[in-house]
């Protein structure tokens, strides 16, 4: 397993320099948002910028996932909108996927990560489901001819908000190979049955991408480790134990005030917490 740190806990830096102080910190990664602030797939020199943070993240050394939670890329006015599941516009999120999926192929990116959305109020179950199951059945087109996989997260409050939902979404699709899962361990101190590391043991190789924050039950809150509930040393040897050797990325995007000092406290809290998986593992 390697740690990384997201981009979009470094809003207030340049991506270069949000890159180079990750590195300098020594983690082994980064969980990439695509967004205006660092990388906008719409802009017009997308593919030139692409292009340069592809070769930055080799002279860093750096691995990458593609995160695709930006909050205003798609709408000025509306948080996350439109989303896989709304009432219209759907097109344009798949739209916005597939960009990030080859966004991925480009810079060799372990997987890109999504989600579904909020259903909208007057929705129907059923409609949520095929609204989803068709999404990413358009999304999966491309990510398998370009041999990338999807990393499906489930969000609280979303319609597809717990594990079990990403694993119905995947027996819907008939089990893709390319459609696996994001943990974000927080998010099983908030609202998995199970916690964090049931959740994990559940998903098991299914895993593409894990983030990693803080998290209290019942509110769905990112945190510094420490200030929530979670067993950091419970939580990454459960992913030891299922194998997972991908990145498990920092995820703490309204930190970014304090980026720099907050990375910094991060890896060491998961510096600590991996010499006690290791020690307990010998």
């Amino acid at each position: 397993m390697r740690f990384g740190y997201g981009t979009n806990g470094f809003w207030d830096h340049r991506i270069e320099d949000a890159l180079a102080i990750i590195a300098d910190l020594g983690y082994d990664g980064v969980g990439l948002t695509l967004d205006h602030p660092h990388l906008d797939p719409f802009s017009l020199d997308a593919k030139a910028r692409v292009a340069a943070i592809g070769r930055r993240l080799d002279r860093l050394g750096l691995a990458l996932v593609v995160e695709t939670g930006a909050r205003y890329l798609l709408d000025p006015r509306r948080k996350h909108e439109p989303t896989l599941v709304s009432d219209s516009d759907r097109d344009v999120r798949v739209d916005l996927l597939k960009r990030a999926v080859r966004i991925a192929d480009d810079l060799g990116a372990e997987a890109v990560s999504f989600w579904s959305g909020i259903l909208p109020r007057g929705a129907g179950t059923d409609q949520g489901w095929d609204r989803l199951t068709s999404g990413v059945e358009k999304v999966l087109v491309v990510a398998d001819a370009l041999g990338v996989d999807c990393a499906f997260e489930p969000e609280p409050g979303m319609f597809a908000e717990r594990l079990s939902d990403v694993l119905e979404l995947r027996r819907r699709l008939g089990d893709p190979q390319r459609l696996r899962v994001t943990l974000d361990v927080g998010h099983g101190v908030c609202n998995e049955p199970d916690g964090p590391e049931g959740a994990v043991a559940r998903a098991g190789d299914l895993i593409a991408n894990v983030q990693l924050d803080d998290m209290r039950p019942h509110v769905h809150d990112h945190l510094e480790f420490g200030d929530g509930d979670i067993d950091l040393p419970g939580v990454l040897g459960a992913l030891h134990r299922v194998g997972y050797t991908g990145l498990a990325s920092v995820e703490l995007p309204r930190h970014g005030h304090a980026a720099p000092l907050v990375a910094e406290r991060s890896k060491r809290a998961l510096d600590a917490a991996w010499a006690v998986v290791t020690k307990e593992a010998a």
